[in-house]
C-alpha cells in the first residue's frame, strides 16, 4: 500500500512534458486501464504490428514500406481485438499523427 501511494505521488509531482510516449503508456495509460477492470495478462497487448507496411511498386520492383504498429491493443477473447490505443507524448496536439 505505502508503495502504491508513493507511486501516486510521485506521478503528481513529475513533470509531464518530459514524460516520453512510452513512460505515458507504462506510468498513465496502463494503470488506468486495469483500474478499469481491464485483465492485463489476457486482455491487452502492448507494441502490436497491424500492418506489414503499404507496398510500393515502381516498374518491376516491389518492396514494402514502414510497419505500423498500435501502443495498446485491448482485447474482448482471444483474437478478438476491441479497441487500439494510440498513447502520444506531450508534445504533439490531441489527434495528432
Amino acid at each position: 500500500m505505502i508503495a502504491r501511494l508513493s507511486a501516486v505521488y510521485a506521478l503528481r509531482t513529475m513533470d509531464k512534458k518530459a514524460l516520453s510516449e512510452r513512460d505515458i503508456c507504462t506510468q498513465l495509460v496502463v494503470p488506468a486501464i486495469e483500474k478499469a477492470g481491464w485483465d492485463l495478462s489476457t486482455q491487452l497487448r502492448e507494441q502490436v504490428y497491424l500492418t506489414d507496411g503499404k507496398i510500393v511498386v515502381r516498374g518491376k520492383l516491389a518492396s514494402r514500406g514502414k510497419r505500423s504498429f498500435a501502443d495498446l491493443v485491448l482485447y474482448h477473447k482471444p483474437n478478438l481485438p476491441l479497441a487500439v490505443i494510440e498513447a502520444k507524448d506531450n508534445h504533439h496536439a490531441r489527434g495528432a499523427r
